[in-house]
């Protein structure tokens, strides 16, 4: 039995003043009506209505439940109103979670813009590196960089960073530039390790004509943090693979030389990770729309890098 349609039947029934009005009401037959009030007389082992043939009257157990049934669906129906309006409206706690670099140089700059223009959204957003279960942890919204996309969960592409082999130019006048991967190996060279990425010991190039390039690098540190290692090769401590998002503006600047022309590591997507398309939320919705129109086109991180490089 459903209860909650049961109590909406015999609330009707007695707000009606009648089985056949009820009926009306509800747009059901008046058997239905019948049926349901006798299931909830039954379930609750007592009479909840005098009938006679011209009226019916409530017992006292009857009048007792009408009373608090009417404020359960008169709750019901408040709750149900204020879920629609959340799909319609943006409101409510929003919770993210971004990768920690690319949170702080890349969204923590857009918060104030989003805060402006829905006010009514509170954001709730965590900075953590590992991959997060979502739903598991209650997240709204997850931003990924990754070349794997999501398996379980929706995923849309916000943008594209491309990975660079690169160095300081300290470091490559004390050790010399790397002519193809396989030198990366070699005891010539330092490299500066990123253990979060699928491929931290071993560099997998690809060339121009698309031949694969595999090589277990010469370690001489390892950091779960990119800005770690990014820090490490502005000192001339090594050479380091790291996502444009993350060095542009050192490449820019010429404080870390791009390395290995004509080879290139696989391009990055970042990624906004949701549960479900389903009964998607206005705040999760306008988010995802607010981040993807944010990064539309070049990204920041893209711009003015080697304007004549076509690979």
């Amino acid at each position: 039995m459903d209860r909650l349609r049961a109590f909406e039947v015999f609330v009707s029934v007695v707000g009606k003043g009648g089985f056949a009005k009820a009926a009306d009401a509800l747009n059901t037959s008046p058997a239905n009506v019948t049926r349901y009030v006798a299931e909830l007389e039954g379930y609750l082992g007592t009479r909840l209505l005098n009938r006679t043939s011209r009226r019916i009257s409530l017992t006292e157990a009857g009048q007792a439940l009408f009373d608090r049934g009417r404020a359960i669906l008169d709750e019901v129906a408040e709750l149900e109103a204020l879920a629609g309006a959340a799909a319609v409206r943006p409101r409510g706690r929003l919770r993210i979670n971004v990768p920690v670099s690319f949170g702080i140089k890349h969204m923590a700059p857009l918060w104030p813009r989003f805060m402006e223009r829905y006010p009514d959204v509170l954001l709730d957003v965590s900075l953590i590196d590992r991959v997060v279960d979502i739903v598991e942890e209650g997240y709204d919204l997850a931003i990924r960089i990754s070349r794997a996309g999501s398996q379980s969960h929706v995923a849309r592409r916000l943008a594209v960073s491309r990975n660079i082999v690169c160095a300081s130019p300290s470091y490559l006048a004390r050790h010399g530039h790397p002519q193809v991967p396989a030198d990366l190996g070699s005891a010539q060279h330092r490299c500066l390790i990123y253990t979060q990425a699928a491929m931290a010991e071993e560099w997998r190039l690809t060339d121009r004509e698309g031949r694969e390039h595999a090589v277990r690098v010469n370690g001489a540190m390892l950091t779960n943090n990119g800005d770690t290692a990014r820090v490490a090769a502005l000192e001339g401590a090594g050479i380091i693979w790291q996502p444009t998002f993350l060095i542009g503006p050192e490449l820019r600047d010429g404080r870390l030389v791009p390395l290995l022309p004509g080879f290139r590591l696989p391009d990055i997507d970042v990624l906004a990770v949701y549960p479900s398309r389903r009964h998607l939320s206005a705040k999760v919705r306008v988010m995802v729309d607010f981040l993807a129109a944010a990064f539309h086109g070049i990204p920041p991180w893209e711009q003015g890098l080697y304007p004549n490089d076509t690979d």
